[in-house]
């Protein structure tokens, strides 16, 4: 199996640094940018820290209903805690009236660090701080805790895109910020941040696609005579332990299944000793607000709850998210996060199952690399010389990195 290229593999360009001004506080400032564009209504640019102060409905219209930049799952961050100055995500959520219409918005952070983002810039912000300039705070643009593709220029036309992209760039001067970032874009936003002047990233993420497969059967039959064997293996020798499974959904998780949830969510991060990222309120606002797009995987052994799986879906995707155990029984992470979910997505006819950040192991489950990408704004033009190098070096690794993966796949088709 190929190396991932190191994300801070790049010499960094030694300079001689100037001396860093104190950042300024955030300001919420309203631009006014008259534009003789399709319309002649100026546009009116203005920031809200509070997203339940807005109308749901026109916030979920302007992200194509996408279920994680959704009203209900954005303020359930906001609301529970976990997303808040205290926790070093501090909302500003850029809007773009034309007269009294709603006709874009950003999901914008003040960020005091680079925690639950799964881009690591932790070492840009090292080579800020050797040179004795602050690299917090910075904008960001993302889902937190998220690694998920979709939109974050929330607009329906590609020139409103390119004038959301354009006023993040200004926020970031104007407020003497080091940079703004843009984190798992779509390819249309992309093609705008590109043109506003943001520097791409590119990354790897594995996700699995069904190709109209009839059952679980029929997606082993498509991987190679090895594959197929091995995890065949693997899965009897969960089974042989005595290990089961169930998949719930909606209104069948109980209070009591949420509970456990939480306590297998929570020993992840404390056996690395760290703290959650979410909460436990967090989660019973999803369960009352989106229960149908909350899917519940348990396993159990000797009729006890053992380990469980909490993902989200939509019409036809399947996002893997969370996952803990209180035993531990080998080959039941995988047999868990992995077979079940693609088991569950065939079941429910769903077109993807993506299992999250990271991690070629996922390639012999049958979840294929797929490219991501991040944009970035640096101000200081020196660093900004210095990361574009980098970018462009580290982007020539991913590639190849990609290419060798593809010629690992599991699939027999595409194995020739």
């Amino acid at each position: 199996m190929p190396n991932k290229p190191s994300l801070c593999m790049k010499r960094w360009l030694v300079y001689k640094a100037v001396t860093g001004n104190t950042l300024p506080l955030f300001q919420n400032r309203r631009t006014e940018v008259p534009l003789a564009m399709a319309s002649t209504e100026p546009i009116q640019f203005s920031l809200c820290t509070q997203l339940s102060q807005l109308d749901a409905a026109h916030w979920d219209a302007l992200s194509g209903h996408h279920l994680l930049l959704s009203h209900a799952f954005l303020t359930a961050l906001d609301a529970a805690g976990c997303a808040t100055p205290q926790t070093g995500w501090s909302p500003h959520y850029l809007l773009m009236h034309r007269g009294q219409r709603l006709c874009g918005a950003v999901p914008l952070y003040l960020k005091h660090h680079s925690r639950g983002e799964y881009v690591f810039d932790q070492g840009w912000a090292q080579a800020y701080h050797r040179h004795g300039l602050d690299y917090y705070p910075k904008l960001l643009c993302a889902i937190p805790f998220t690694p998920v593709s979709g939109p974050r220029l929330l607009a329906r036309s590609q020139e409103d895109r390119v004038l959301l992209a354009r006023q993040l760039i200004q926020l970031t001067q104007s407020n003497q910020l080091s940079s703004v970032h843009v984190l798992f874009p779509n390819p249309d936003d992309r093609q705008a941040l590109e043109q506003a002047g943001f520097m791409i990233r590119h990354d790897v993420q594995f996700h699995w696609q069904n190709q109209d497969y009839g059952n679980y059967e029929d997606f082993l039959a498509s991987l190679t005579q090895q594959k197929r064997k091995k995890m065949r293996q693997d899965s009897r020798k969960v089974y042989e332990q005595g290990l089961s499974f169930e998949h719930k959904q909606g209104q069948d998780i109980s209070e009591q299944n949420l509970g456990y949830f939480y306590q297998c969510y929570a020993n992840t991060y404390q056996e690395r000793g760290q703290r959650p990222y979410l909460n436990r309120d967090f989660f019973a606002r999803l369960h009352a607000q989106l229960p149908e797009s909350l899917v519940l995987i348990l396993a159990q052994q000797d009729g006890q709850d053992v380990a469980c799986a909490l993902s989200l879906r939509d019409g036809h995707t399947l996002y893997g998210r969370y996952w803990g155990c209180t035993r531990y029984v080998p080959g039941l992470h995988f047999e868990t996060c992995y077979n079940q979910a693609i088991q569950f997505c065939i079941a429910q006819q769903l077109r993807f199952f993506e299992g999250g950040a990271q991690g070629e192991h996922k390639l012999s489950r049958g979840l294929l690399p797929t490219p991501t990408s991040s944009a970035h704004w640096i101000a200081d033009p020196r660093f900004a010389h210095a990361i574009e190098e980098f970018l462009h070096e580290e982007a020539g690794h991913v590639a190849r990195y990609q290419e060798a993966l593809s010629s690992h796949t599991p699939f027999k088709t595409l194995a020739g």
